[in-house]
């Protein structure tokens, strides 16, 4: 058959066109099951300063929004060296994991941005006490600047349920 391509690959095409948000759900001819996202918030994090939400979470992955080291009760930066705020990030990150269900065990992916590349030893050295092995895949970003003038920023994907 020359020429016509075999049905269940035009549906195939059709649902990764539906899923690329190029096609409605009757153009596909192929159905898709909605997932809904949920907003996540504790005050034991600092609030968010535009709009976002802290982390959402959609079936078992939660998507974490960054954190630079302001303090939750203030809302200023953290005060101290740079190895002070780093852990100011991360027990931002684990406030938000932990209302979202999970911990820091449960982070897969995490993303580390400083304005100085030349701080990420005390990133591994300061991630060597929130995490064990195995640990979250890593991307380090050098940044001109970050929000209210921070030196340090992260985010992080979360799995639950496994």
């Amino acid at each position: 058959m020359t020429g016509a391509a075999p049905l269940p690959i035009l549906c195939l095409a059709g649902l990764l066109l539906f899923c690329a948000g190029r096609m409605a759900p009757a153009e596909s001819g192929c159905h898709s099951r909605a997932m809904k996202k949920e907003p996540i918030h504790t005050d034991k994090a600092p609030k968010a300063i535009g709009t976002y939400s802290q982390a959402v979470r959609v079936g078992d992955t939660v998507y974490l929004s960054g954190q630079i080291p302001l303090s939750p009760e203030t809302m200023d930066l953290a005060q101290g060296d740079m190895e002070a705020q780093i852990r100011r990030v991360f027990e931002n990150l684990r406030e938000v994991a932990v209302a979202a269900g999970g911990g820091m065990a449960d982070l897969v992916k995490l993303n580390v941005f400083l304005t100085d590349l030349g701080d990420f030893p005390l990133v591994n050295k300061v991630m060597a006490e929130y995490f064990s092995e195995p640990y979250p895949a890593r991307a380090a970003i050098g940044v001109s600047a970050l929000p209210k003038g921070a030196a340090v920023e992260m985010d992080a994907v979360m799995m639950l349920g496994r």
